[in-house]
């Protein structure tokens, strides 16, 4: 049992892995046929391994039992579920179909999902080797599973594939708009802030607005993430200090 209790976080991080391998292989059997419940499915996946992927730290940390290896498994399943499955998973609801009729807007959409991929593996080797370097408070560009998160919301809520070249350039778009923010400098708030009454009322808040909006729900949240935090780095740089701003680490 004291050998067996060390598997138990890399059994949950291969459950994530599962929700999103899974999340591939319906985003591929769906490429052509364009059933917006599968393309749905594919995306609640993703959400899904994003549970795991918080759970099997918070089962490391609550058995005593986190590892190297545990850590170097956690940082590999990030990459697939939250680069390659969502990239991929844009690529056939953005292009594959009208991709048919428009083979330079596959190759298009083929080089923003590898745009958006490539991102995610970037900012997560910054951040493997900035940590203790940064302030805990802030991740330093938004996080690969925030930015997987984001991308897939649009597809939970219009599930329909894209029917039009506006559709696609909206997808095109989305897709070099958060890589660019998760290779980017800018500071977003993390878990880690300092609990507080309002952060309570606005959990509150946040679980109302999922009851009445549902699948809407997610693409407003991120809509206020992005604007909100970019608001809050143009006013740190403008010196406004209403927010502490994150502390600079000397090395």
């Amino acid at each position: 049992m004291r050998r067996a209790k060390f598997a138990l976080p890399s059994m949950v991080t291969l459950m994530s892995i599962a929700c999103g391998f899974g999340s591939i292989v319906i985003s591929v059997d769906n490429a052509l046929v364009g059933s917006p419940q599968d393309y749905r499915l594919a995306a609640i996946l993703l959400v899904l391994a994003g549970v795991f992927d918080a759970l099997d730290g918070f089962v490391a940390r609550a058995t005593n039992t986190a590892s190297e290896f545990g850590m170097q498994l956690d940082s590999i399943a990030d990459v697939m579920n939250f680069g390659c499955a969502p990239g991929l998973l844009l690529y056939c609801y953005g292009f594959v179909q009208l991709g048919v009729d428009h083979p330079t807007l596959l190759r298009m959409g083929g080089i923003a999902s590898f745009f958006f991929v490539a991102c995610g593996a970037l900012r997560l080797a910054r951040f493997n080797v900035n940590v203790g370097r940064t302030d805990p408070r802030y991740f330093v560009g938004m996080p690969i599973t925030a930015g997987a998160a984001c991308v897939a919301s649009v597809v939970v809520a219009w599930p329909d594939p894209a029917a039009s070249m506006w559709h696609a350039g909206l997808v095109v778009a989305l897709l070099f708009m958060v890589g660019s923010l998760m290779v980017s400098t800018v500071r977003f708030p993390s878990s880690k802030q300092k609990k507080s009454w309002t952060a309570l009322v606005l959990l509150l808040v946040n679980l109302g607005l999922l009851a009445w909006l549902q699948a809407a729900y997610f693409v407003l949240f991120f809509a206020v993430y992005i604007v909100g935090t970019l608001a809050l780095n143009l006013g740190w740089r403008t010196g406004w200090k209403g927010v502490a701003p994150p502390a600079v680490y000397e090395d």
